[in-house]
């Protein structure tokens, strides 16, 4: 199935060209895995390119796969949401037997959190005193084995939906995206390299860690090498908590949104004051403020903290699905009609300071 909307036959409704921007964020992933599995079924949207970091580099790869696999006897999109449910179920059945696992006190108050877990706390000390080369010398990822059972990396690359996959470099800082035709299982686990419990990954020589510090996720080749102007952000990293954290867990879980936000936020900020002050020559300028930006996202994730990110229980994980179905759901009910019309994100949220009205 090609990524670029066809014209509707008669009496059909019009399809609307997207491109997705899947944040990461470790298990919270499985939000967007709900969110895509919703979009997915939906026959009017088509998606034209994902950038994806992290566990948003997961989800992007599995489908990008599963659209290319597309037979006759089963649609891409209906592949897709297969993968999505076998690569989620099997990642959070190679944690099964992980000491990374709830408190008793946690399971009885109904609580995701991993903060009272023995396992946990020794794991945060631990990163205080040794590195994964003292404690995983030989660089061992469960990840590696589970992307390369559920994606076929060769259809990948040829995937009728572009895909941008983000990691840091670790000797300059500096984003690299990496894209079709050269994703392979060392981009993405590149993508979701936590310095703290792997060893970086090397590509061609060069160190790469978590494409989170960088850019979470990259929205510039979105708008630079695809036709689609109207982006989605799927967002599970909470850009605005309300309150002031004041417990040591909750000043952590807020440094850890915040600088996995960084990135992204300062892009946003870009298309905002862009979309109101044009240089008549700057060609590019004009693509980002022709961007039009939505968001869907869930007022449930400020409900977790950062150390959630690591449990990876089949109940959390389908419960963070059914919450990202749920959130796109409520967005294609309330903005379907948006979508190729006008951006539905207030991007002037991002820029308070920009005096708008000077140009």
């Amino acid at each position: 199935m090609s990524a670029r909307a066809k014209k509707p036959a008669a009496g059909t409704k019009p399809q609307k060209n997207i491109s997705l921007a899947l944040q990461g964020g470790g298990s919270h992933g499985a939000f967007t895995w709900g969110v895509l599995d919703r979009l997915l079924e939906d026959e009017e949207i088509v998606i034209e390119a994902i950038s994806g970091t992290s566990a948003g580099a997961m989800n992007a790869a599995v489908v990008a796969s599963g659209l290319a696999r597309g037979t006759a006897a089963k649609s891409g999109h209906k592949m897709a949401r297969e993968d999505l449910e076998a690569f989620w179920q099997k990642v959070s059945d190679a944690a099964r037997f992980s000491p990374l696992q709830r408190s008793p006190i946690d399971i009885l108050f109904g609580n995701w959190s991993l903060e009272n877990s023995l396992s946990y706390m020794w794991l945060n000390m631990s990163a205080k005193v040794f590195s994964p080369y003292d404690l995983n010398p030989v660089g061992d990822n469960p990840l590696a084995a589970i992307l390369g059972e559920i994606v076929d990396f060769e259809a990948l690359n040829q995937s009728p939906a572009k895909l941008f996959i983000t990691a840091t470099n670790v000797e300059t800082g500096q984003g690299r995206v990496f894209h079709t035709p050269d994703i392979s299982v060392d981009v993405l686990l590149a993508s979701a390299c936590l310095p703290t419990i792997y060893k970086a990954i090397e590509i061609d020589g060069v160190p790469y860690w978590d494409g989170g510090y960088s850019g979470n996720p990259s929205l510039g080749p979105l708008v630079r090498d695809c036709g689609a102007e109207d982006t989605v952000l799927v967002q599970i990293n909470p850009v605005k908590r309300p309150g002031i954290p004041k417990s040591s867990h909750e000043i952590a879980s807020r440094l850890n949104e915040i600088s996995f936000n960084s990135s992204l936020v300062k892009e946003l900020r870009m298309i905002s004051i862009l979309r109101h002050d044009l240089p008549d020559h700057a060609c590019e300028a004009r693509k980002w403020g022709a961007m039009r930006m939505h968001c869907i996202a869930s007022d449930a994730m400020l409900d977790l903290d950062h150390s959630s990110k690591m449990n990876a229980q089949w109940s959390f994980m389908t419960m963070l699905r059914d919450k990202g179905r749920e959130a796109a759901s409520g967005f294609l009910k309330k903005h379907r009609r948006d979508i190729g019309v006008r951006p539905t994100l207030d991007l002037d949220w991002f820029a308070p300071d920009y005096d708008y009205g000077r140009g």
